[in-house]
């Protein structure tokens, strides 16, 4: 019996300003006028897209104790863009990034549940934790966590945030049939919440949402941000790009659900993409070149090798060779809060394995960077991006994708006009929407529904 195909899932993610932007293209627009934002919208509900999904943005960027202009300004507040957004699109979801290490539960879920009203039960909320001590002295309480704290206050976070969305159970406003207006239940609202991170009772002023809580997405590749994703979110993002990497983690995360009592439909797994077209594969390959030359400076090359080196690097040329001196490990990170969570965990034998790179290749610092770190995901003709997004998907490499242009806000355009009616024809995504909210787009169960079968199973 011929397995079935799997429909493909396909978000868009407006990159703000940051390393994949490609800002020297006389294309490229504003970051924070509402018209790039307005412009990137409409086109993903064009082409019948999930999701927008927009980044937050609580800091300018910090390497040693100073800020830099690589990649700082243009980060508008994400609910008032996505609140806005609601406005010129109908069906699109609204998805926003927004952190747990130092907002409030009590906020967010009043500015998602309202978002979820505007926006007719659109609305989507991407968990995040954060490693930043820089970011922690804007708000009061500054600093960072260590890494274990942050998972823990994350999911006790979303656990008092679903408190909050799950005391208004939707039929606690009635109308009198004698006045015609309207009572509400004196328990609608009220909630209690004793907990290792958060205190708090009172009554939540925001009824229930169309879709009861907002869609739940996690970005986390760590052991503890997959048991975070398995126990509590509806989708997880991943950096995994090749398909054996992507399948791995596909199994990884899916087999985590039973658990908790969940079935493996009930977590999508997205992983960002970037892509390169052209009219050729090789016209492609050769435009995905020079995208990322665009998209890693010499600056830019320094400040990435300061992060592993953890020194100053500032005298070389980015064009010359690697630094023969080694990183420094015995201090705080040049990053401050990345002390306890590098990203390159033995920086030694990263430097060790770069240097014989660069060696091989006759590499400068630059090279090193543009060939080590984040490549195009995708790149070829319409049809070659296509038939490679379908093979993942099929594969169970992964449920759809997040794409991420170098261009904004136009990138996404040509995307739209030419690899999505491909996968039109061959019946792997859709021509129009189903449904109205975004857990219809994303075949995701209501949230009163899900409890109801958990609870029955066991």
């Amino acid at each position: 019996m011929t397995k079935p195909l799997k429909q493909i899932h396909l978000a868009a993610h407006f990159p703000g300003v940051n390393n994949t932007t490609v800002w020297s293209d006389p294309r490229a627009g504003s970051h924070i006028e509402f018209s790039s934002f307005a412009h990137f919208a409409r086109t993903a509900e064009r082409a019948k897209f999930d999701f927008l999904f927009l980044a937050e943005g609580l800091r300018l960027r910090e390497q040693g104790g100073q800020i830099y202009d690589l990649d700082v300004v243009g980060r508008p507040d994400t609910f008032t863009v996505l609140a806005a957004l609601a406005a010129v699109t109908d069906r699109l979801g609204l998805t926003g990034t927004i952190n747990s290490t130092f907002n409030e539960p009590y906020e967010v879920a009043r500015q998602f549940a309202s978002l979820d009203h505007l926006s007719g039960g659109r609305s989507a909320w991407n968990v995040v934790t954060s490693w930043d001590a820089f970011t922690g002295e804007n708000f009061r309480r500054g600093g960072f966590l260590p890494q274990n704290e942050r998972y823990s206050r994350a999911r006790e976070f979303l656990g008092t945030a679903n408190e909050l969305f799950d005391s208004w159970r939707g039929d606690e406003i009635v109308a009198d049939p004698d006045t015609g207006t309207f009572l509400a239940d004196a328990r609608a609202g009220a909630f209690v919440h004793r907990g290792q991170h958060f205190d708090i009772h009172g009554r939540f002023d925001v009824p229930r949402s169309p879709q009861g809580r907002p869609v739940i997405f996690q970005a986390g590749d760590s052991e503890e941000g997959r048991e975070f994703a398995a126990a509590d979110a509806d989708a997880i993002f991943s950096r995994h790009a090749t398909l054996e990497e992507g399948r791995a983690f596909h199994r990884d995360v899916k087999r985590r659900l039973a658990k908790y009592g969940r079935g493996p439909d009930e977590l999508l797994i997205l992983p960002a993409a970037t892509f390169v077209l052209g009219d050729t594969d090789a016209d492609a390959q050769e435009r995905a070149r020079e995208v990322r030359r665009q998209q890693v400076s010499g600056a830019t090359a320094l400040k990435h090798l300061e992060f592993v080196w953890n020194r100053d690097l500032s005298s070389y040329d980015p064009e010359g060779p690697l630094p023969d001196i080694d990183p420094d490990v015995s201090g705080e990170h040049i990053a401050r809060g990345r002390a306890q969570v590098r990203m390159y965990r033995d920086p030694l034998a990263t430097a060790r394995e770069w240097r014989e790179l660069a060696a091989a290749n006759n590499w400068s610092i630059r090279d090193l960077v543009i060939h080590t770190g984040n490549r195009q995901t995708f790149v070829g003709t319409p049809a070659t991006v296509a038939r490679t997004i379908n093979d993942f998907v099929q594969a169970d490499a992964a449920d759809g994708f997040i794409l991420v242009p170098h261009i904004t806000p136009g990138g996404l355009d040509e995307f739209a006009d030419t690899v999505v009616p491909i996968l039109q024809e061959q019946g792997v995504f859709r021509a129009d929407y189903e449904g109205t909210t975004l857990r219809d787009h994303l075949g995701l169960a209501h949230p009163d529904a899900a409890g109801a079968r958990r609870r029955e199973a066991s």
